[in-house]
């Protein structure tokens, strides 16, 4: 898992000011007890990203944690802001870039 102090924001200058545009990937785990919460949705509507869902894994009918590869698009700032509403909700997020799957 990785703090929120560990993510880098490949897509912006050393020194970018909050309102530069970034990317960050993601990797995401769900509790089913969350299933009925619109987390991904949030992250678009109160955080004002652009999200790539890159890969899931869901359990049949639910039953289990879902498991999400996202690439995240927006502000430095929006982005900060998500990565502290998911970890308030205490989800397990670890940054990734390679690209051979979990």
């Amino acid at each position: 898992m990785t703090s929120l102090q560990s993510f880098s924001f490949p897509h912006s200058a050393p020194l970018a000011d909050d309102r530069q545009n970034a990317q960050v990937r993601i990797r995401l785990r769900i509790p089913k007890r969350y299933h009925q919460e619109p987390i991904i949705s949030n992250l678009i509507t109160q955080h004002g990203l652009t999200v790539n869902i890159q890969a899931a894994l869901l359990g049949a009918n639910a039953r289990e944690d879902g498991w999400f590869d996202l690439e995240l698009h927006g502000s430095v700032a929006h982005i900060e802001s998500a990565l502290i509403y998911l970890n308030d909700l205490d989800l397990e997020i670890w940054q990734g870039n390679d690209e051979d799957g979990w």
